[in-house]
């Protein structure tokens, strides 16, 4: 694509909406037209912009035609709008989670492919330098064949954010819980790093709020390639995040936006086979890698995505990317609505509608 990309956003008023308003005035890109079911600070927000309002996103994708659609509306309503926007013509950039559950991503995912639109998603701790170096290393076999992972992320919640608006902590207003708001990204990083997870024991549990979903998850994961993991996620306490992979050849571990490196010489199979210690472990090297500066942010994912329509490529965080991320959440919902029995994923996409409709209707 040459020339101005016209842009759109739909759900303008709400908070996230700045992020990504700041990030498109830093590229050379058109915002031509927003969309909020809230006319009143929608159109102011789009009046500071210079940007025609419109109150029924289908209105405006009829009368204005964009070239890219992003979406930051509230993560129920993410695979209706997307659908539609792609229809339409447009490439659509969504706000994390692509969805609330599998069935849901797998038909945006469908749209996307048959309407030949790129679908991305707002994962920018992708673009982290720590996350991008580990990505790096692991791809390289720098850690040779993964063994073990862990994922876990503390993101505390007071009384007063769940109170703040009532949708949040409810099943019809969310979907889910921590796994569905607050842990997407390190879902995704989970997976970015370590691969496709393959089988899931999940519980999930209310630690410390009352609302009607889960404040905890945890999870042990199978993954395809043979490594095992873990992963706990919580809005009940304050911890950084913290991401290790372990792999024959050596171990990574991202905490927030640093990361450390070791590298065993000789390699564990070799070690394990041929040492005559019992214990000890083999010698390594261990350093911490100097990275550039940057946080992985909202700019970070539009100017790749901006990119990937102009070249005609897939952006950095696309549909089916997150596809994964969203599997793993439902299928902890799943397992442990089911007191932590094992899955294979993919899971049943009937059976997983079945459980969120009886949860959203109170059952």
């Amino acid at each position: 694509m040459t020339g101005a990309v016209r842009y759109c956003l739909i759900g303008c008023g709400g908070d996230i909406a700045e992020e990504h308003l700041s990030a498109l005035s830093q590229l050379d890109v058109e915002l031509h037209a927003m969309a909020d079911l809230d006319a009143a600070s929608g159109s102011a927000v789009a009046q500071e912009y210079g940007a025609r309002f419109f109150q029924d996103y289908r209105e405006m994708l009829a009368e204005m035609s964009p070239d890219v659609a992003v979406i930051a509306t509230p993560h129920p309503s993410h695979a209706e709008i997307a659908i539609e926007c792609m229809q339409a013509g447009a490439h659509v950039l969504v706000e994390k989670p692509l969805a609330i559950e599998v069935a849901e991503a797998d038909a945006m995912i469908e749209t996307a492919a048959r309407t030949k639109r790129l679908l991305g998603v707002c994962f920018q701790f992708r673009f982290r330098p720590a996350i991008e170096e580990a990505h790096r290393l692991v791809s390289e076999g720098t850690l040779g064949r993964l063994l073990r992972v862990s994922c876990r992320e503390a993101m505390l919640r007071t009384t007063a954010y769940y109170r703040s608006a009532t949708w949040r902590g409810t099943w019809a207003g969310e979907g889910g819980g921590v796994l569905l708001n607050q842990a997407p990204h390190a879902l995704d990083l989970l997976c970015y790093l370590a691969g496709a997870p393959a089988r899931v024991c999940g519980w999930t549990r209310n630690l410390m709020h009352d609302i009607e979903v889960e404040d905890t998850a945890l999870a042990l994961i199978g993954f395809a390639s043979g490594a095992v993991g873990e992963l706990i996620v919580t809005t009940a306490d304050p911890a950084p995040l913290r991401i290790e992979l372990v792999g024959e050849r050596g171990r990574l571990e991202v905490r927030e936006l640093e990361l450390e490196v070791e590298v065993w010489e000789p390699d564990l199979a070799t070690y394990v086979a041929t040492s005559a210690e019992f214990f000890d472990p083999p010698e390594s090297r261990r350093r911490s890698i100097a990275l550039p500066p940057g946080e992985g942010d909202h700019l970070d994912v539009h100017r790749d995505f901006l990119a990937a329509v102009r070249e005609g490529r897939t952006p950095r965080a696309s549909g089916r990317d997150a596809l994964l991320s969203l599997e793993l959440a439902n299928a902890i919902i799943l397992s442990g609505s089911d007191g932590g029995s094992p899955l294979d994923l993919p899971i049943d996409r009937n059976r997983y509608a079945d459980l969120l409709a009886g949860r959203r209707a109170g059952r």
